[in-house]
């Protein structure tokens, strides 16, 4: 077989078997390719990282489990550091089990920090696609720069993928996804791809839409370059839903069925993406809010704005509000704030990273109206925790932000209200991946005049990728001409830079 370049090889080569076999057991062409939903790692540490693939040879199959009969499968999985797997560094086997739709999740331990690695599985008789992955550095080290990017609201219907290739493309050494893996609803009209099936509620439902998203090969390049970690939003459940409150009544669900709902969603989520057994979901609760250290570069606080959060103020929507001010309000709950708070207090890295779903900084239009289902429906929260890290004299705080399929840019201020007022940090947020269709190239920043520290603004499609070292955050704004057809080429937007002890952006 000839023999493959590394880049080639990780991405071109991601939907097909490693270039070199292993040993199998039995006849290949015995049962179907059963790793059509590729592979995946995530949550690295020091010395492990999560390794995830499911088995579905026909991942549509409506009853959730990808064409897989009910029995437990024997899985093979190999680590090594090349992707000749020529040596191995780490090895075993896992039970793929029916009762999980055939999902698995390896933690590989044993391995060095700072280090890249390969690794793929074996399944009756096939071979996986072959991924890339790495760790953190060692507790007490910076360790090299870390290219990271990250990304949200990847609706299927609306548009190609190509923003996740073009991420793949740029071999990140880690990818957060923000929320809005998956989109809920029935087949739309009008897009370039249909959802299959009408609008999913059952734990079929949400495997079988895992597995339709998960088919794409760009999804599954940029899955297989690099770790994870991701953190859900509403449409992975339920659009604009709050803890246990519904943001509508469609569909029409008793109390149970939407408490079923909610289970069969965090279940399916787990699931499907490469986290830790820790976060596997008891009922209709998942525990994801975490923090992930990378050595003392940086350490990412992971949050969850949905499961805890109290009802939108004022029904939602775009409102004046003063219910908004109320101090009894939380979009993190207790002991997240409580959880939060306390891990910026340690100082493990030079940054302090916030990965999570809503708009952040404040934004009033002229009239003093914001939306309810951000940070600005929960202001005395948002408060709290800007206050809170500055009594803990955090140097470098950075909040990432998905969810409103657009790019921002924007200085985090002491007292919105103050033009004047210091900047106590800074917020980065990525437009959608296909979520908004083709989106608009225009750059004027909307109601800048009544929020000043809004510094930029596309409604392009894409990501955002950073470099972080221990003088400063680079942040490239990144999109694809269009995603309504397939392939499209990238482009950088802006640049800024984030230098360290120096909260504020400057524009490069």
């Amino acid at each position: 077989m000839k023999r493959l370049s590394r880049r080639t090889f990780v991405l071109s080569g991601l939907v097909t078997a490693g270039a070199v076999a292993l040993p199998l057991t039995g006849a290949q062409a015995a049962v179907p390719f059963p790793f059509k939903l590729g592979v995946a790692s995530g949550e690295p540490a020091a010395d492990s990282v999560v390794l995830w693939t499911r088995l579905a040879p026909s991942p549509l199959n409506a009853d959730g489990q990808g064409g897989m009969a009910n029995v437990d499968v024997t899985v093979d999985w190999q680590v090594s550091t090349t992707d000749t797997f020529a040596s191995l560094v780490a090895s075993g086997t896992v039970t793929a089990r029916y009762a999980d739709a055939h999902s698995v999740h390896v933690v590989a331990g044993g391995l060095a920090p700072d280090a890249e690695y390969y690794y793929r599985f074996r399944a009756q008789g096939h071979i996986s696609p072959v991924g890339r992955t790495r760790t953190a550095p060692a507790a007490g080290t910076v360790g090299r720069d870390l290219v990271m990017a990250f990304a949200s609201c990847a609706h299927y219907e609306s548009g190609y993928y190509t923003a996740y290739r073009r991420m793949a493309e740029d071999r990140p050494d880690l990818i957060l996804h923000l929320g809005d893996y998956i989109y809920e609803g029935g087949t739309g009209t009008g897009g370039v791809r249909a959802h299959a099936g009408a609008e999913i509620v059952s734990l079929a439902d949400y495997r079988r839409r895992y597995a339709q998203y998960k088919s794409d090969p760009d999804l599954q390049a940029a899955h297989a370059i690099a770790p994870w970690l991701v953190v859900p939003d509403d449409h992975e459940v339920e659009n604009n839903y709050a803890n246990m409150v519904r943001n509508d009544s469609s569909p029409a669900l008793t109390t149970a069925q939407w408490t079923a709902r909610r289970t069969a969603a965090y279940r399916a989520y787990y699931e499907n993406m490469p986290l830790r057994p820790s976060a596997a979901p008891a009922g209709n609760s998942i525990p994801l809010f975490r923090r992930v250290r990378w050595g003392t570069l940086a350490t990412f606080h992971m949050l969850d704005t949905r499961q805890f959060r109290d009802d939108q103020a004022c029904g939602d929507g775009w409102k004046v509000c003063a219910a908004a001010d109320s101090t009894t309000r939380s979009l993190t709950g207790a002991a997240q704030e409580a959880w939060l708070l306390d891990g910026l207090a340690q100082h493990y890295g030079t940054w302090d990273i916030l990965g999570q779903q809503v708009f952040f900084a404040r934004q009033f239009d002229a009239s003093g109206a914001a939306s309810m289902d951000a940070w600005d429906g929960y202001r005395a929260s948002r408060a709290r925790i800007q206050q809170g890290w500055l009594d803990r004299s955090v140097r470098n705080p950075l909040v990432l932000t998905g969810d409103v399929h657009a790019a921002w840019a924007n200085d985090l201020k002491a007292d919105y209200a103050n033009g004047n007022s210091a900047t106590i940090g800074t917020e980065l947020v990525c437009t959608s991946i296909t979520s908004g269709g083709n989106g608009s190239a225009a750059t004027a920043i909307p109601n800048v005049a009544t929020n000043p520290h809004l510094k930029f603004h596309s409604g392009l499609r894409g990501y955002v990728r950073t470099t972080i070292s221990p003088a400063q955050v680079r942040a490239d704004f990144r999109a694809v001409t269009t995603v309504t057809e397939h392939g499209a080429a990238a482009t950088t937007l802006k640049s800024f830079a984030i230098l360290d002890g120096q909260p504020g952006l400057r524009a490069l």
